[in-house]
């Protein structure tokens, strides 16, 4: 499976807004968006240039794909069954994106990006209700429970992870119950509209792909 290989910060001056590609790195002085607020290449310097209408769909289509870690294949595969769903089109995209099982994990706190929590997925650190899953793409549902793997809990991945979760008062979205001692997480609900990604607009992208 062909994976992006290139710099993460490059993606997130290329859009111009942090996509918390790199974890607490990207809330740091560090950030390299911070640093150099433009986009990556010779021209970059010079500033953004005026948009086209398609350039301004093209760049939020681009944005969200990157901010969820898909390739375009799959993000417009996801695209068409959000299509399917009754209701806004773009609304259905993101709750999705956000059904994910590697969003989740992100989102309860387990990594600190959504790129690391893909990779714990991958290398089976998790189970739902029970069962080990490995695939970042599963999508879970109302009622399913996320547990990190008992053989997995001395890793030092996880090695005191429920007690940084508590000491900082990690708050998971709405639509999921975080038990942090017990290192999982429950999918109360699917999220809601007021508990999707604030800083994409869909529209943009419905009409890139109604092209």
């Amino acid at each position: 499976m062909s994976r992006y290989l290139g710099s993460a910060c490059k993606l997130c001056r290329r859009e111009g807004t942090k996509l918390m590609l790199k974890g607490e790195r990207c809330s740091s002085s560090k950030c390299a968006l911070s640093r150099r607020n433009f986009p990556p290449g010779f021209h970059g310097p010079q500033g953004r240039p005026r948009q086209s209408e398609y350039s301004l769909q093209l760049r939020e289509k681009q944005k969200a794909k990157r901010m969820y870690g898909l390739l375009e294949k799959q993000f417009y595969l996801t695209f068409l069954n959000a299509k399917k769903q009754p209701g806004d089109a773009g609304e259905n995209l993101l709750r999705l994106l956000e059904m994910r099982l590697d969003n989740v994990v992100y989102r309860a706190g387990f990594a600190d990006s959504r790129a690391k929590a893909r990779e714990l997925v991958s290398h089976a650190h998790f189970t739902v209700n029970g069962h080990p899953v490995d695939i970042p793409s599963y999508r879970v549902k109302p009622g399913d429970i996320i547990k990190v793997k008992s053989s997995r809990r001395r890793n030092q991945i996880f090695n005191g992870l429920g007690e940084r979760l508590l000491k900082k008062k990690f708050q998971a979205p709405s639509w999921l119950f975080l038990d942090p001692s017990e290192l999982e997480v429950k999918v109360l609900h699917e999220p809601k509209e007021e508990d999707l990604e604030k800083n994409i607009n869909t529209q943009l992208i419905v009409e890139f792909y109604a092209r």
